[in-house]
């Protein structure tokens, strides 16, 4: 069996509900430390990160990603267990198969046969691993990240294996990501009987025409790099249970996905403007996933876009869409980032899977990466 989907069935064998890392880093690290890596776990609360590390010189290259998976869902809805890997008519079952435990397994693979000719290579590389990227991220990567800085670690290009690719493999990578912004806002009425509405305020008559407001507004037009920001309403609560009072106040969740033309800060201001206008008795909790990011163009890209033309005959395309990474705590000590990794079409499904071909071809453009950035003039 092929090296790379050996070591994807491995690790998708290892049950790994965030933030549970379920042996997985384990496993990769005994790997890496026979390869002369210095292999230091970094456990925050409850998450397992590593931190793998061969060379001290700069440049340093790091390939990161997380062995955590969303939960599988009823397993009676699969057609396999997802966490018994199988292979069925060339592809491979398993939750975790795309997202992204078979990535992984391609950047280790890409790695062992990079250094098996490749030893004296310039430079640094190194493995940043969390298991709390699909939670709440707060212990994960975004600590790591701290720590290295403030020994003086600094990265210079990072290639994150995020299931990123559309219809085919490397036909789409991901050079930023958009902001994502959320919150929970409440407006206030008077509760009473629905007979004497002289006698309430009805805090759903009043959300009405705020939120149309909000879901029509045009934020911005986007721009190359980035789609036009989006706001969702995606949660509506209000009522007492019965159909004879008016309750006293009704709760929406929302969440905008938003470009570079914007800041957290100064898309708050926007949003508290449209509401105070409507001179309504509110409340809003907000949460910042995360800043959108763009990364600049730089030898890192031309390796990436190069090795996969290299590899599959095709040009990738650069794109910002989906949700947010870990890249986004990365970026932000102005880390060169590329994503790349397998078809996305599936993930966070039931019958999570991957062409096992494409496990082999995405680790060839891990190694091919590997030699334009570290050994090639």
């Amino acid at each position: 069996m092929d090296a790379t989907v050996k070591l994807a069935m491995d690790l998708i064998a290892r049950r790994s509900i965030t933030p549970e890392d379920g042996g997985c880093q384990a496993l990769i690290a005994e790997r890496l430390a026979h390869l002369g890596f210095h292999i230091e776990p970094m456990r925050f609360g409850e998450v397992a990160n590593l931190w793998a590390r061969r060379g001290e010189a700069r440049p340093l290259v790091v390939l990161a990603g997380h062995t955590d998976v969303v939960p599988p869902g009823p397993p009676s809805a699969w057609h396999s267990d997802p966490f018994q890997p199988e292979i069925r008519d060339d592809v491979l079952y398993g939750r975790g198969a795309a997202d992204m435990k078979g990535g992984l397994a391609a950047m280790v693979t890409a790695t062992e046969r990079f250094l098996s000719g490749h030893r004296d290579h310039r430079g640094s590389l190194a493995f940043l691993l969390t298991s709390d990227e699909e939670g709440p991220a707060i212990d994960g990567t975004a600590k790591v990240v701290e720590a290295l800085r403030a020994r003086g670690e600094t990265i210079d290009w990072c290639v994150i294996g995020e299931p990123t690719s559309e219809e085919r493999i490397g036909d789409a990578v991901k050079i930023g990501r958009r902001g994502s912004l959320s919150a929970t806002l409440r407006i206030h009425g008077v509760q009473g009987h629905v007979a004497y509405p002289d006698r309430v305020v009805n805090p759903i008559h009043s959300a009405l025409p705020v939120l149309s407001e909000l879901f029509n507004t045009r934020w911005d037009p986007g721009n190359e790099h980035f789609p036009p920001t989006t706001f969702q309403i995606t949660n509506v609560h209000a009522g007492t249970g019965v159909d004879n009072v008016v309750p006293a106040q009704i709760e929406i969740a929302f969440n905008l996905r938003y470009s570079n033309h914007w800041n957290a800060g100064t898309l708050k201001e926007r949003i508290l403007k449209i509401l105070n206008r409507y001179e309504l008795r509110h409340d809003c909790d907000w949460r910042i996933a995360g800043e959108p990011f763009l990364a600049k163009h730089g030898k890192l890209l031309d390796a990436v876009l190069s090795a996969g033309r290299e590899v599959t005959g095709y040009q990738a395309a650069l794109s910002t869409s989906g949700g947010t990474s870990d890249g986004r705590f990365i970026a932000s000590g102005g880390t060169e980032i590329v994503e790349l990794g397998p078809v996305n079409a599936n993930i966070h499904k039931v019958n999570e899977r991957v062409a096992v071909a494409d496990l082999t071809t995405l680790s060839a453009i891990y190694e091919r990466v590997l030699q334009r950035l570290l050994f090639e003039e």
